[in-house]
């Protein structure tokens, strides 16, 4: 018969006290901890008006990251580009799979200084199926367009979380 271990037993404490201890030497802190880059962040940063339907599912995403810049002390701006390109054919040669691919530059500014606080490059790609009707397909285009935008923006967030940024 099966029991479970209660969950604040004195070894189970010892050794989390432990690794907290261990962590907090090492210089770790949660990014969305008091002091973490996800709390300096949260509802700061200023994105650029979209321009085209992909540009407006990433900054949606990236708002939903990082919250609506109501006192905007960062400016956020997005360098995107995206591209099809044929994955499977049937035997036929008609295409049966299409892969997406997506690449944004973005560079984080303080806006009252204007200097350059983090960089860099977020690449994704997914992919759908284009066997069904042409409705089916142009769904399943437009939900993996959703699902890099998605991707992107995670990856974009990664990069601000671990960058040093002025607390």
């Amino acid at each position: 018969m099966w029991s479970p271990r209660p969950l604040a037993s004195p070894r189970r404490r010892a050794v989390l006290a432990a690794l907290g201890a261990a962590l907090t030497g090492c210089g770790f802190a949660p990014v969305y901890g008091p002091s973490g880059a996800g709390v300096a962040l949260h509802g700061r940063v200023a994105l650029a008006p979209p321009e085209t339907r992909f540009d407006y599912r990433l900054r949606a995403a990236l708002e939903d990251r990082l919250g609506r810049a109501e006192d905007a002390a960062y400016q956020l701006d997005l360098t995107v580009t995206q591209a099809r390109a044929p994955a499977a054919m049937a035997a036929d040669g008609s295409l049966t799979r299409t892969t997406l691919t997506g690449t944004v530059g973005f560079r984080l500014s303080d806006l009252a200084t204007q200097m350059l606080l983090a960089e860099g490059t977020a690449d994704a790609f997914t992919a759908f199926s284009t066997t069904g009707s042409t409705v089916a397909t142009a769904a399943a285009a437009a939900d993996a367009e959703a699902r890099l935008a998605v991707l992107l923006a995670d990856e974009v967030m990664s990069w601000l979380l671990t960058t040093s940024l002025p607390r």
